[in-house]
């Protein structure tokens, strides 16, 4: 959950901008808003009177509805879930066209009242052209999940609410329509996001009941346990081209929603479908192993799963993993970390894998599961910074029935349970709450677990691997990240260096481009320039250009220069990284300067991107690269 921004402050934004005409001043105003607020200027909207919502004619209503039957039919669940939280939180649960009309709206009798005042009711429209910045219309322009509190919606009148929204899309990646839950802004609402996220989620899931005509649907996911349930990853292909797919499959496959309808089977996975069939797993082109079936599949087998949970969870037999294949990801020093790593884990204790964003240390993880001697046993991959906000808790230790209004009827075991008896992997633990974080060690400490609502606790079991990309002890002598925890994970340390700092560049290269190659060759110069350029992003930035190249081009071709992008066409043939200076460590100032410039080529030239990526303001980055580099 975003913490609420204090009245005196957003109203000093407000000044700012409706006043004085000065976005510099407003502060810490999300990004969201402000470019909304500056779309609303842009289009004349008045910031102080109230908008003319009129709702539609009944018949009219009528006819929309119709129109948004299905859309309507598959959030009817959801709507009546979410109703009994609304009513007991005094909010309403609205749902919305693709456009912004409102169709349906349910929840506190006396809310529902009052959000009709400002026309929030079946019938009228809320899309920013006409309502200004709000949850709803917002979201639409978005196209992600949106909070609007209070005094950050563009018309005043409007400060009276609270809106999350989030956007529901069909299997094809088209918006049908939005989910909104909304409240006084006096009130905290403080797990609107996580519900309105879950249950679309559960929306979107629905439209791929039935299957799709002329597709294969693959159901997959990289814990067998959460195969039918709204975390399975949903990829449609048809004639070999995936074109449809949930969000779950969608970052499964590690692509976004503008890809459906160009990207080939082959493109994603490096085994064929009949090994899905057969056994029930296959391999993407990462070399991660994922587990499901194809609906409608001839010779469908089922994997096994674990028994269902009466009491003491039992320690479950994972689905039969491929050979372990770790491709070009570990060179002769990650070879020999990973072996060191996995006598660490064998005896119990506890592995921190620190590296910088696309550097493969999930990579590193699986890896090293597959090696230990719980190999056959779960491994449950939690993202600590993706979990939804304001149900980390829920989702981690997981609750019983009737713990919170949306919760599910028979509850949830949580993520650490599935975990029971193999290994837990702490993805981005560094961006871990710090509110969360005493529960978390405790349950370290004591290996046990108490759900959410009460019952009785649980014995856990399983070996223990984080990651991180932040400087752990930056962030403990900052106060973000508790020092006990820390002292907890990080029994043994192990650094994945960047791409930029591997002596095997070249040999990562080939590597890559043959399990994404398809019959296409790379010349002498594009493969010399792939090699040498720095990748900020690393192994991920690296496979993601190496994807691009197949997908511009032809079985048969050789890939050449000018098919590059146009970063890598401007470096070519510059020099590499300074060399380090004696004991191996180049000059700090030397090291910023290549990351400035590594950032800047990244981004196409683009100052103000390169410096959010980099986290600086412009003026350093223009005073940085401008400025000759010293001797070392």
């Amino acid at each position: 959950m975003t913490r609420p921004r204090p009245a005196d402050e957003l109203a000093h934004a407000r000044r700012a901008f409706f006043e004085r005409g000065n976005p510099v001043g407003v502060g810490e105003l999300p990004q969201t808003i402000l470019r909304s607020w500056q779309r609303c200027r842009r289009l004349g909207l008045p910031e102080r009177d109230t908008p003319s919502i009129e709702p539609v004619p009944e018949s009219r209503l009528h006819e929309m509805r119709e129109r948004n039957e299905r859309l309507r039919r598959l959030a009817r669940a959801e709507l009546e879930l979410l109703a009994a939280d609304a009513d007991g939180s005094g909010s309403i649960v609205v749902l919305t066209d693709d456009t912004g009309w409102i169709l349906d709206a349910t929840g506190h009798p006396q809310f529902l009242d009052k959000a009709s005042r400002v026309a929030l009711r079946p019938g009228a429209c809320w899309n920013e052209a006409q309502a200004g910045t709000n949850a709803i219309g917002t979201a639409i322009v978005e196209r992600r999940a949106v909070e609007v509190r209070g005094g950050e919606h563009y018309r005043a009148p409007h400060g009276i609410l609270t809106c999350t929204a989030t956007p529901i899309h069909d299997p094809y990646g088209q918006l049908v329509g939005v989910l909104d839950i909304s409240g006084d802004a006096r009130a905290q609402h403080l797990h609107a996001l996580g519900l309105v996220r879950m249950a679309v989620a559960n929306i979107e899931h629905r439209f791929f009941e039935g299957g799709l005509d002329g597709c294969e649907l693959l159901r997959l996911q990289r814990d067998p346990a959460l195969l039918g349930s709204t975390r399975e990853g949903l990829l449609a292909f048809r004639n070999g081209t995936l074109v449809a797919a949930n969000q779950a499959g969608l970052a499964l496959a590690g692509i976004t929603r503008d890809d459906l309808g160009r990207v080939a089977y082959e493109l994603l996975f490096d085994e064929p479908l009949s090994r899905l069939r057969s056994e029930g797993a296959l391999r993407d082109r990462c070399g991660r192993a994922l587990y499901g079936r194809i609906d409608g599949a001839p010779a469908r087998v089922q994997i096994a799963l674990p028994p269902a949970r009466t009491g003491e969870p039992r320690p479950r037999t994972a689905a039969p993993r491929p050979p372990v294949d770790d491709g070009p990801f570990f060179d002769a020093a990650c070879a020999t970390a990973l072996a060191r790593a996995r006598r660490v884990i064998d005896a119990g204790l506890p592995v921190l894998v620190q590296g910088e964003t696309g550097s493969g240390k999930e990579v590193f993880a699986r890896a090293l599961h597959a090696r230990s001697a719980r190999a056959g046993k779960p491994f449950v991959a939690v993202n600590c910074a993706a979990l939804p906000e304001g149900l980390i808790e829920a989702e981690l230790f997981g609750y019983e029935e009737g713990a919170f209004t949306g919760a599910r009827r028979h509850g949830s075991p949580g993520l650490l349970r599935q975990a029971q008896g193999g290994v837990l992997f702490l993805d981005e633990i560094g961006d871990m709450p710090l509110a969360l974080q005493p529960r978390l060690l405790r349950v370290l400490q004591e290996r046990e677990s108490s759900p959410l609502g009460g019952g009785k606790p649980v014995k856990l079991d399983f070996d223990l691997v984080c990651a991180t990309h932040c400087d752990l002890d930056a962030a403990v002598e900052a106060g973000r990240f508790r020092a006990d925890l820390y002292y907890r994970i990080a029994h043994h340390r192990v650094r994945l260096a960047p791409l930029r700092e591997s002596a095997e560049r070249g040999d990562i290269v080939d590597a890559l481009w043959r399990r994404v190659a398809a019959g296409r060759t790379l010349s002498a110069d594009a493969r010399a320039a792939l090699a040498g350029h720095r990748w900020p992003g690393n192994l991920r930035q690296l496979d993601a250009c190496l994807r691009t190249l197949v997908a511009l081009s032809d079985p048969g071709d050789c890939v050449g220069m000018d098919a590059l992008p146009v970063e890598l066409q401007a470096t070519a043939g510059t020099p590499a990284a300074p060399a380090p200076r004696a004991g191996g460590i180049a000059p700090l100032e030397t090291l910023e300067e290549t990351a400035m410039r590594d950032a800047l080529a990244a981004c196409a030239g683009n100052v103000a991107r390169a410096a959010r990526l980099l986290g600086v303001n412009r003026s350093t980055l223009y005073r940085r690269v401008g400025r000759p580099k010293r001797a070392s």
